[in-house]
């Protein structure tokens, strides 16, 4: 990979976190969060820099990873040529669709499953990325890998995903940047960049509580989220709507009390009703 691509992939994340702690209204770590993409933009060549900040105004992603032979944001089929000078990593390329620059994963990607297409009315809301199967109302884990892992071995399970492992361990990176814990005993622990599917959601509920950061309280409502690149901008507006749905105690208690699967599923479904559309 270039090494330019690298650093802009490391910069566009700290953006997407630092969107992430405004939502969670967490401003402790922003300061820090600013300094660092200050930083690293000024490390960027005028062009690069330009191009970056202009493109990051349309919209969160501006590098984007090649999805098989595809623009992995906007879906258009790149030509064989460009394919291959994105993955001998010379130089930096654009798609000729969406303009975002393109750069070729240097680890095999780990897909989103695809699930057999069912009959019956158009999915709205949380549906449209989750199901009853993905609810776990009594995680056994003590801790925050061990109930990323359950959580993200029961999407395996079901169907959903491809190489949970990878999953885990990349969301403990995650966490390493910045923990994704927010108020109300909610946390958000997720992977971005997931291609061959759709954003995936699972819920899981630790009686006890889970610390996702050494002097925090507990997280005990945990949300574990797979987001293919061309759902970052929509996984913040679910990390909004999550967050005001739970943001009232009777629908986290509600959660909290909640022993069976299926109901559990239509607490979320009905708390976030006008929340996520």
């Amino acid at each position: 990979m270039h090494p330019v691509a690298n650093h802009i992939i490391q910069l566009q994340e700290l953006t997407l976190i630092r969107d992430e702690q405004r939502i969670a209204e967490r401003g402790e770590h922003l300061e820090q969060l600013n300094a660092s993409i200050k930083t690293m933009t000024g490390q960027l060549s005028k062009n690069v820099r330009m191009t970056f900040e202009k493109l990051q105004k349309r919209d969160p992603i501006a590098i984007a990873p090649v999805s098989g032979s595809n623009c992995s944001v906007c879906g258009m089929a790149l030509p064989i040529s460009l394919q291959q000078s994105i993955r001998m990593g010379k130089e930096i390329h654009s798609c000729p669709n969406c303009a975002r620059m393109l750069y070729a994963p240097e680890d095999a990607p780990k897909r989103v499953g695809e699930r057999t297409r069912r009959t019956g009315p158009r999915k709205v809301g949380i549906s449209r990325f989750s199901s009853h199967t993905l609810m776990i109302p009594c995680l056994e884990g003590e801790d925050k890998e061990s109930c990323i892992s359950e959580l993200a071995f029961r999407m395996e399970e079901e169907g959903f995903v491809e190489g949970a492992d990878m999953l885990v361990e990349e969301a403990l990176r995650r966490e390493a940047i910045v923990s994704t814990a927010f108020v109300n005993g909610l946390a958000f622990p997720h992977v971005r960049g997931v291609e061959g599917g759709g954003l995936t959601l699972a819920v899981g509920v630790s009686k006890k509580g889970v610390k996702f950061e050494k002097d925090a309280k507990p997280s005990h409502i945990i949300f574990f989220i797979v987001i293919p690149t061309a759902a970052s901008a929509f996984y913040l507006k679910l990390l909004s709507g999550l967050s005001k749905a739970f943001s009232k105690k009777k629908n986290c208690e509600a959660m909290l009390a909640e022993t069976v699967p299926e109901k559990m599923w239509k607490i979320l479904a009905r708390v976030t009703r006008t929340t996520i559309k």
